[in-house]
């Protein structure tokens, strides 16, 4: 009997989405999500979750290596455990299916771990790009650090009902936002700062003004 093709998908946040890799995983019987980064399997509950799940004959299907790893040691990790069950591993874009008949290859190992490095490699490369533009924003003063997910009638909203004693956890779900956000608009960090007020120039030395009063009525001379 053969075995059931199970999907897994993983974004950073809750505010991204993830159709585009339910796309690329096609057909399968059942899928497993994580919504959030995660160092560690620890931190990815779903990922957790398909592993316990998967059974000897099965297939892993994922859109992308750095979907299902966050490090080569990581995918080394988790593909020699899958296919040392009998499980099957398939990344979609990188269009590679690692077998356990093929377990035991060294090429097939050489050829997981080069284009893993690769993958990491292009993380890294993208971090350091999105360092060094923030600084060079920074250096010409246009850096506002991340957008405002929140509206100016929302911002509004929540700092009306933490004044009024509405719990954090509850302003967070009317919003479909996290505490962590919440926090940020009350105390002002980040896009959610205070606009600094412009400071009235200072007159040069030894000048003054001349207010707009109308001269005394000195009547007829």
């Amino acid at each position: 009997m053969p075995g059931q093709i199970v999907g897994y998908a993983r974004v950073s946040s809750t505010s991204q989405n993830l159709a585009r890799q339910l796309e690329a995983l096609g057909d399968v019987e059942r899928t497993f999500e994580d919504h959030q980064s995660g160092k560690n399997r620890a931190q990815r509950p779903g990922l957790e979750e398909a592993l316990r799940y998967l059974r000897r004959g099965d297939t892993l299907r994922v859109a992308s290596m750095d979907r299902l790893a966050r490090s080569l040691i990581d995918l080394e990790q988790i593909v020699s455990e899958l296919t040392a069950r009998e499980v099957t591993v398939e990344f979609v874009k990188e269009r590679l299916i690692f077998s356990p008949d093929a377990a035991t290859d060294p090429f097939v190992t050489f050829q997981r771990q080069l284009i893993g490095a690769v993958a990491e490699l292009e993380r890294s490369l993208i971090r350091e790009r999105q360092r060094e533009g923030i600084e060079l924003a920074k250096a010409r003063g246009v850096y506002t650090g991340r957008a405002r997910r929140l509206t100016d009638e929302q911002v509004k909203y929540v700092r009306a009902a933490a004044a009024d004693g509405e719990p954090k956890s509850k302003i967070a779900a009317h919003l479909g936002v996290s505490r962590r956000l919440v926090y940020d608009v009350l105390a002002g960090n980040g896009a959610y700062a205070a606009p600094a007020r412009t400071p009235r120039p200072a007159l040069p030395a030894g000048e003054e003004i001349e207010l707009p009063f109308d001269e005394p009525n000195q009547g007829p001379r």
